[in-house]
């Protein structure tokens, strides 16, 4: 089975508060962003996210406080997006604690900032975020969304993920509006076009409900699992998700005691 598989935890925030919504909406108060961290940390993820949901649309950078508030409790690789528009504010999220960052809006707008990302902080470090809702005017049935899944691009989604691995960015991160918090399983087509059309790293993203979800995610080719709801309202925990990943075979990292 498909080793280095990888927990992520992800805290979607507003107004420095960590929350969580249904398909990009419907949204709900989480918890303390650096509480929530911490526990995670100890609780055996293997890395982290942090996604400023509202930064993009309110035309803002990420909130560094909250970032280096995060980064002072995280001892893992830690994922900041939102916020994130050009070569300055990335290098700030750096600055403030972050380990990577994550971008999305501002590189579809231009694409070239992919490339000078990659080039001044590293491909290692530049994660490329896909939201898409399913769309039969898409060759490839998947439609680019920005502006946190309220603008609809008319860019076909895998042509879109060719395009930025083209610029060799490591990691890719596909969400699907239409499996987004609803916890009815990830978009399993979307994880699989990505994977065979890119040599990154495809993060499952947007869905999860229960454990086999997450093996159906590695079957599709996903070497890092994202999830939000499950983990923030304690319906899975990380140390069982790590279990039954290994008893199916899945090669993850021993979960904590």
């Amino acid at each position: 089975m498909t080793g280095n598989i990888r927990i992520m935890p992800c805290l979607d925030m507003r107004d420095g508060r960590v929350v969580k919504g249904v398909r990009f909406v419907d949204i709900r108060d989480a918890g303390d962003p650096a509480e929530c961290a911490r526990a995670y940390c100890e609780a055996g993820a293997d890395e982290l996210a942090m996604l400023d949901i509202t930064a993009t649309v309110e035309n803002r950078p990420t909130l560094l406080e909250v970032v280096r508030r995060v980064a002072d409790v995280t001892d893992i690789p830690f994922t900041v997006g939102g916020g994130v528009a050009d070569l300055r504010s990335a290098t700030a999220v750096l600055a403030a604690g972050a380990d990577k960052i994550s971008t999305s809006s501002a590189v579809f707008r231009q694409p070239e900032l992919i490339g000078e990302m990659v080039r001044e902080i590293g491909p290692e470090k530049v994660t490329v975020a896909i939201d898409v809702v399913q769309s039969g005017r898409m060759p490839s049935g998947y439609e680019v969304c920005i502006d946190g899944g309220r603008t609809a691009t008319g860019a076909d989604a895998i042509e879109w993920a060719k395009r930025v691995d083209d610029f060799g960015v490591r990691t890719i991160l596909p969400t699907s509006k239409s499996t987004d918090g609803v916890k009815t399983g990830y978009d399993l087509p979307l994880i699989r076009r990505i994977k065979a059309s890119t040599s990154a790293e495809v993060v499952a993203s947007g869905g999860a409900g229960k454990l086999d979800h997450f093996h159906d995610a590695v079957l599709a080719g996903a070497t890092i699992l994202l999830a939000a709801s499950v983990f923030h309202f304690k319906i899975i925990g990380i140390t069982e998700l790590k279990e039954h990943l290994r008893a199916l075979g899945v090669d993850v990292t021993q979960a904590s005691s």
